[in-house]
């Protein structure tokens, strides 16, 4: 479970990263990517 925790913390930290850093589609590529990396850890990937 604590992996989990850890997973959404450093999603958060990252999508401020982004969202301070990166600009236009760029930005929305990357806050996407990592949304969608964040769930798959999370839930377990079973799409």
């Amino acid at each position: 479970m604590s992996a989990d925790w850890l997973t959404i913390i450093l999603a958060i930290v990252a999508v401020v990263v982004a969202w301070k850093v990166l600009k236009g589609i760029v930005k929305t590529v990357a806050l996407v990517a990592i949304l969608i990396v964040a769930a798959i850890v999370v839930f377990g990937g079973g799409f």
